[in-house]
């Protein structure tokens, strides 16, 4: 699986997405095949939840998820320069419901000018990502267009 998420990366610039999104149930080894890619690479794996939490804690509660995004893009941006490989895990923080943002379009954005792959804590199920559960308050479903999904 290695082996085919490196031929993806690389082939990353010659497509328009620079997405790679890392679907599969818990427990399946997304964070491990990210962790394994990035050593081979020689890049750290970016903790989504701990340094945008970091941040948003000293963030007024009501301007959050206004800062949310522009949080990210400064992380992203002091953690790679633009031609660089992103690696993004622990994204949960990204779906709770007060920010009120779209994760995954804000990583889309993200991958507009950096190569990204993120671990995505949830499924692919046709051309569709899912977060959670249908009877979860944090639910979200997601046209998976403009993303090279890759199911583990």
């Amino acid at each position: 699986m290695l082996t085919k998420l490196e031929r993806y990366v690389d082939q990353l610039g010659e497509l328009h997405t620079k997405l790679i999104v890392l679907t599969g149930s818990r427990g399946s080894g997304k964070t491990k095949l990210l962790q394994e890619l990035g050593a081979k690479l020689g890049v750290q794996p970016l903790n989504v939840n701990l340094e945008l939490g970091r941040r948003l804690s000293a963030t007024q509660h009501a301007a959050r998820g206004f800062s949310a995004g522009q949080l990210l893009r400064d992380i992203a941006d002091k953690e790679r320069k633009e031609d660089d490989l992103l690696l993004l895990d622990n994204l949960e923080l990204l779906f709770e419901r007060g920010l009120q943002i779209n994760p995954l379009d804000l990583i889309k954005r993200l991958a507009h000018s950096k190569r990204v792959v993120a671990v995505w804590p949830g499924e692919l199920r046709g051309n569709r990502l899912y977060y959670a559960e249908m009877t979860h308050s944090e639910y979200r479903d997601y046209d998976a267009d403009g993303v090279v999904a890759l199911a583990i």
